[in-house]
């Protein structure tokens, strides 16, 4: 596979960073996987930090190197990412379930998949243009989608950190949404990314930015834009991005290949 790959976090105006972010490859796929711990419930950081090592753990055993079926592969981690949180708080009786969003994507075979709970996002850019992202699960998405409000005022509204989905939630209060696959062009860029980032800046700010320099110096210069915009307010701001194709970099890798980002060093 051929790709550039790069993935970091800022603090932003928080006292702590509960967003986390990861990717691992094999000779034939690539897992990218973002979560950001809810600060309104308690031990966020716990939560995205079980969601990323489950998604982890399960790319590396089975990415030998393929995986079988990406799709449910997406579907079953993340189920077993919030089994494991709501587990996590019961034997440690902690005072309420830890949640965190979650996005996750597989790449193989010039396709994509994904899945995500919450309103972390996934952007498929081709040129100036956004191909297409996730629909958050947020109040603010559902009146924009009953015409109470209009989209562009999504992500400046006050209530926009309303979540209605996340991993960790009470029962029947979670649930994994998934995509059919995508098929992948040359140059195209995947950017998973918590709402830190998508919050100050429009998809258009977004796309335009990465097709006009490298991708680490596009994807750092969004989170300064971000942050500069918040004014110091700025939520933690977490992104992982791939540019694929032709001209990028080849990864070959015997044994499957994990890189997680130390977020609470940053």
């Amino acid at each position: 596979m051929k790709f550039s790959i790069y993935q970091a976090s800022r603090i932003g105006g928080r006292q702590y960073n509960q967003d986390r972010v990861a990717y691992a490859y094999s000779d034939q796929a690539l897992l990218l996987v973002l979560a950001d711990g809810m600060g309104g419930h308690s031990h966020g950081e716990l939560a995205a930090h079980l969601a990323i090592q489950t998604f982890i753990k399960a790319f590396e055993e089975a990415a030998q190197p393929r995986i079988s079926n990406p799709s449910s592969f997406l579907s079953h981690v993340m189920q077993n990412a919030h089994t494991a949180i709501i587990r996590y708080a019961r034997e440690r009786k902690l005072d309420g379930n830890p949640g965190t969003t979650c996005v996750a994507a597989i790449v193989m075979d010039d396709q994509i998949f994904w899945a995500h709970a919450g309103d972390s996002r996934l952007y498929l850019i081709r040129g100036d243009d956004v191909v297409t992202r996730t629909k958050d699960h947020s109040v603010v998405q559902q009146w924009a989608d009953s015409g109470m409000i209009e989209a562009k005022d999504m992500r400046t509204h006050p209530d926009r950190n309303k979540i209605t989905n996340c991993l960790g939630a009470e029962e029947g209060m979670f649930f994994v949404d998934s995509s059919a696959a995508q098929l992948l062009q040359k140059n195209d860029c995947i950017i998973l990314c918590s709402d830190g980032l998508w919050g100050p800046l429009s998809g258009q700010e977004i796309a335009s930015t990465l097709n006009l320099s490298p991708l680490p110096q596009a994807l750092e210069q969004l989170m300064d834009r971000a942050i500069e915009k918040e004014a110091g307010h700025s939520d933690n701001i977490t992104v992982v991005g791939i540019r694929w194709g032709e001209g990028e970099e080849m990864r070959i890798a015997a044994m499957p290949v994990a890189m997680v980002l130390d977020c609470e060093q940053i």
